[in-house]
């Protein structure tokens, strides 16, 4: 809103009403704005919780090997997040945007679907919370929604990147003039750096543009699905998954950027991808608000995010990637989610399978993966064998493995913008 007020004022020449139009200024902005709402608005969230002992039903104490007490934290603080994410958007962002607009939906859908599991468990006291199976549907929903207007929106366009040859083989990288509605997406470790979905869908013949776009609608399905439950199951220590997503953030704002910049976008051979510059002003509200709520939820944590804010970060991070046409780096980007979601799937496959034959044999000492090295030998359930019990060789506070872990996710980050060089 603040946006269209001081192009307004520009036409009268009033100082420092020409700044709005530069992304740079706004997202630094965002950015600022986004942590002084995190802190001032968490602060009396986490008083507004105590004085109304509203917490998650008691978690086992023996989770906590180290002696960590965990009693009496509130949750539900992905409202704080939502909260400092929204408000610094609006205010500063460009609401016309099909982007921003975008991110905005998939923020308090996903924003709702946590809060509802969370509403279950705290005030219905049920532990499992909302049904597996509504998870699923309010995901894939949203994911629907995002692919069909990427699909039907005549905003949501690209300018192609063209390669030419020139004497003393120096290759140029320019873009078309004309926008246009595309199906390429960037792919890390292949020449051109891009996947066009038609042509994976060339079997159709004559029909294969149209197939290419299911294809796209369900991979933005899979991308955003995937990615929430992956921050929903990262989000298991202190600072983790906030942490975490503050790094991958970081990167989104960079890709958007230089997606959003014709220059850049040229040097590095991706597509240009008109208005997504409105996406940095996101990503940076985003980022501040991971950064702002780490002041709360680092270790020992005041608050936790519940699901409320875990299903909101994993869709803000795979809305964007799809948005920016850079879903297919996800796995490098984010692969802490991956080896969470994976060594979960593991584990109760494994599991299942050996218990059929009279079995009760485990892979890992515990899942998600970073319950793994906090275990202890002591905790472990007698009745089941453990395929790697002795890995690790001793076991962690969760301050050690939530540093480990970021510090892990901001090598994978590197890496991720590394690979727009490789070709």
């Amino acid at each position: 809103m603040l946006y269209y007020l001081f192009r307004f004022l520009d036409q009268f020449d009033i100082p420092g009403s020409h700044l709005w139009q530069y992304i740079s200024f706004r997202s630094l902005l965002t950015l600022i704005l986004s942590l002084i709402i995190s802190a001032w608005f968490g602060e009396r969230f986490i008083k507004f919780m105590k004085r109304r002992n509203i917490s998650e039903t008691q978690r086992d104490a023996s989770i906590d090997p180290f002696g960590t007490q965990k009693k009496g934290v509130p949750t539900m603080g992905g409202i704080i997040i939502i909260v400092s994410i929204l408000v610094p958007v609006i205010l500063l962002g460009r609401m016309r945007n099909i982007y921003l607009i975008l991110m905005i939906v998939t923020t308090v859908w996903l924003g709702f679907l946590g809060f509802l599991d969370d509403y279950i468990k705290i005030f219905r006291k049920n532990k499992e919370g909302l049904k597996g199976k509504y998870k699923i549907v309010g995901q894939v929903s949203i994911g629907l929604i995002v692919g069909l207007t990427l699909w039907s929106s005549p905003d949501a366009t690209i300018n192609e990147n063209v390669e030419t040859q020139r004497q003393g083989q120096e290759v140029v990288v320019t873009h078309k003039s004309e926008s246009t509605k595309s199906l390429k997406t960037t792919i890390p470790f292949v020449k051109n750096h891009n996947l066009d979905y038609s042509e994976l869908m060339s079997f159709c013949g004559k029909y294969k543009t149209a197939a290419g776009w299911m294809l796209f609608v369900i991979m933005t399905i899979v991308v955003v699905t995937a990615v929430s439950n992956g921050a929903n199951l990262n989000d298991g220590m202190d600072g983790m998954c906030a942490g975490n997503s503050a790094i991958i953030g970081v990167a989104l704002g960079i890709f958007a950027y230089v997606s959003s910049h014709i220059e850049y976008s040229a040097y590095l051979n991706i597509m240009y991808i008109p208005g997504s510059q409105e996406l940095v002003v996101f990503i940076c509200a985003f980022v501040g608000a991971m950064i702002g709520f780490l002041w709360y939820n680092a270790y020992p944590a005041q608050i936790f995010m519940g699901d409320t804010g875990s299903l909101t970060i994993g869709g803000i991070i795979g809305g964007c990637a799809i948005i920016i046409h850079k879903e297919l780096m996800l796995p490098i980007l984010c692969g802490i989610f991956f080896v969470e979601s994976l060594s979960v799937i593991i584990q109760s496959t494994y599991f299942k399978y050996r218990k059929r034959k009279g079995e009760r044999v485990r892979v890992f000492r515990a899942t998600p993966i970073h319950d793994n090295f906090r275990k202890l030998d002591s905790q472990l359930d007698a009745t089941s064998k453990y395929l790697l019990r002795g890995w690790p060789h001793r076991q962690f506070h969760e301050s050690k493995i939530t540093i480990r872990f970021w510090i892990t996710t901001i090598i994978l980050a590197a890496i991720t913008i590394i690979t727009l060089k490789i070709r």
